[in-house]
């Protein structure tokens, strides 16, 4: 599976971005998708996730996030709203596989290269 991510920039506080994230490959085994989000010196943290239409959003983000897919073209979206300079970081893609077999079931780890969302004060 390869992720595609796009949609990230510059923007002010209290605008909104749309990120987009495109699957390839093996991409009827896909699990989940969802979004995930790196700050300068801080660990990788959970945004938003979808699961059969299922979604789930980080607590601190709902209300200003929110994630959609179009399973016709394999591509999740990520809608941010009222953007603060604290939402400013690297935001990845990822997907989860699951490889079912007789013995045992195990997710692989799918990831984006990153995009850059950088909110201005």
């Amino acid at each position: 599976v390869q992720l595609a991510e796009s949609g990230g920039g510059l923007v002010q506080a209290g605008g909104s971005l749309t990120l987009s994230c495109t699957a390839s490959g093996r991409t009827s085994n896909i699990y989940t998708m969802g979004w995930y989000r790196q700050a300068p010196g801080k660990q990788r943290e959970l945004v938003a996730t979808i699961t059969s239409g299922r979604k789930t959003i980080a607590d601190s983000l709902k209300g200003r996030f929110s994630i959609s897919e179009n399973n016709a073209e394999n591509t999740v979206y990520l809608v941010m709203n009222n953007l603060e300079p604290e939402d400013t970081a690297v935001y990845y893609c990822n997907a989860i596989v699951k490889v079912i077999t007789i013995e045992r079931t195990t997710d692989l780890n799918y990831w984006g290269q990153g995009t850059q969302v950088t909110v201005s004060s």
